[in-house]
This record gives structure tokens, sequence and C-alpha cells, in this order.
């Protein structure tokens, strides 16, 4: 089972699916991926996804993608250290910023031209 709790907050619009992102369940998130696309800033909170297959990884690549096309930034906050592995080992913290903290997340979002530490 997953729930997908979206935030509208003053300066950015946060994504928290919180459960397995895996094939069962990987269209519950791309719909919500695909709602928030024309957010100017958006942060995806993966700190509450236990497990994340290579379904649930093409989706979040896939709501990116289409983010970056509605001219949006993005950040993924993530303090999971297997899903953490995972975001490294496959690349995918060189297309966008990942970070521990939805405030280190949140401060990469409002400020892109900064380094991560």
């Amino acid at each position: 089972m997953l729930e997908i709790q979206v935030e509208e907050l003053r300066q950015y619009t946060l994504c928290r699916p919180v459960g397995e992102l895996d094939a069962y369940t990987v269209g519950q998130f791309r719909e919500a991926l695909a709602e928030l696309a024309a957010a100017a800033r958006l942060l995806i909170d993966l700190s509450e996804v236990p497990f994340m297959d290579s379904a649930g990884l093409g989706a979040l690549i896939g709501g990116i993608r289409r983010a970056r096309e509605a001219e949006g930034e993005v950040t993924v906050a993530c303090s999971r250290p297997t899903l953490t592995r995972l975001l490294h080992t496959t690349g995918f913290d060189r297309i966008v910023p990942v970070t521990d903290t939805v405030d280190e997340a949140a401060a990469a979002l409002l400020n892109p031209r900064q380094e991560l530490s």
C-alpha cells in the first residue's frame, strides 16, 4: 500500500510517498508526479519509502523529466541508506540533487547554483 502526501508550501511543493514503490504501487506514484509536473519547485521526499524497485525508479525519473520539460526545478531528500545507495549507484544523483534531509533538499532547490556538501 502506498500513500502520497502532497503539501503546497510557500516556496515549493513537497511530494512524500509513504510505503513501497514497486510494480504494484508505481502507477499511483506516476500519476501524482504527472499532476505535480507544473510545479515551479518540486521536492520529493523518499524518507518514508522502505523499498523501491526499478519500476519506482523509472517513475521517479519520468516525473523529473516532465517537471524539467515544464521548466521546473526538482530535488530529492532520502534518509534511507539503501535507497540512497541505489540513487548513487544508478547515477540518479547526477541528474538531480539528492540530500539526506528535507531541509538540505529545500536549500538546494531554492539555491540551485550552490554546490551540495
